[in-house]
């Protein structure tokens, strides 16, 4: 979310009024989140000034462990060097730290592809919007998961319980820090999830939905103490329940 959301500004400043708008101070701490979006906090050191070249030798743009030479163009300035300041900053200080965790493994090839075109200004802005979108549709849609055997039919669904919340065991990465609480698509999806971890012997389903519109799940090691909850639905391993009643 918070690395779509700085790539959607960097779009707005690269395409301005103004024209290409670079960010002099680019650093984390310039950016809040406001209701799910990064806004810039300090414009000072924005500007729209575009370095000065007579040939491509005057166009090196120069970053503490990479440099990168650019264009000269016909009107004597070094072709989008503001919009490639930018991302390459983006690329330095918020994606190499976030976009290779907590995405599903079917898709973090696609981020891997983005952190590398960026890291060496492959891409320009255009088309790392692009591939952010693209990443975006295939998370919020369900099409990365890949076809697998149906594994919903081993559990039991109970409508209009859940279990007693408290401390339980804890996977990544977790909305909560108590337990063991992930976004998924679809009660399949997170059914698989549960499968794959030693502990899960059930897993609720509730109305609350992440940025992207993602239901949240709470999976845990035990299906007892169940609640009245209308608003939610408990899954409970056919294998756990056996010899139980409920």
């Amino acid at each position: 979310q918070i690395c779509l959301s700085l790539v959607k500004l960097l779009f707005y400043l690269a395409h301005s009024p103004l024209g290409s708008i670079v960010l002099l101070d680019f650093q984390p701490r310039q950016f809040v989140m406001v209701d799910g979006n990064l806004k810039v906090t300090d414009m000072d050191d924005a500007s729209t000034e575009e370095l000065s070249c007579k040939e491509d030798n005057d166009c090196t743009l120069n970053f503490p462990t990479k440099s990168f030479p650019l264009k000269c163009s016909v009107v004597g300035k070094c072709e989008g060097i503001n919009e490639k300041k930018n991302l390459f900053n983006a690329y330095r200080y918020f994606f190499t730290y976030l976009l290779p965790h907590s995405a599903p493994p079917a898709l973090r090839p696609l981020l891997s592809d983005i952190l590398n075109a960026t890291g060496d200004l492959r891409y320009g802005i255009n088309e790392t919007l692009r591939a952010f979108e693209k990443v975006l549709h295939l998370y919020k849609s369900g099409l990365y998961l890949q076809k697998r055997p149906l594994l919903l039919k081993d559990y039991i669904s109970l409508k209009g319980f859940r279990t007693v919340e408290g401390e339980d065991y804890k996977c990544w990465p977790s909305y909560s820090h108590l337990g063991c609480l992930l976004s998924i698509h679809s009660p399949e999806e997170a059914a698989a999830i549960c499968n794959s971890q030693v502990q899960c012997q059930s897993f609720i389903v509730t109305q609350h939905r992440t940025w992207t519109g993602r239901p949240l799940a709470s999976f845990q090691s035990s299906w007892t103490d169940l609640i009245p909850d209308t608003n939610a639905v408990v899954y409970i391993k056919r294998t756990a329940s056996s010899g139980e009643r409920l």
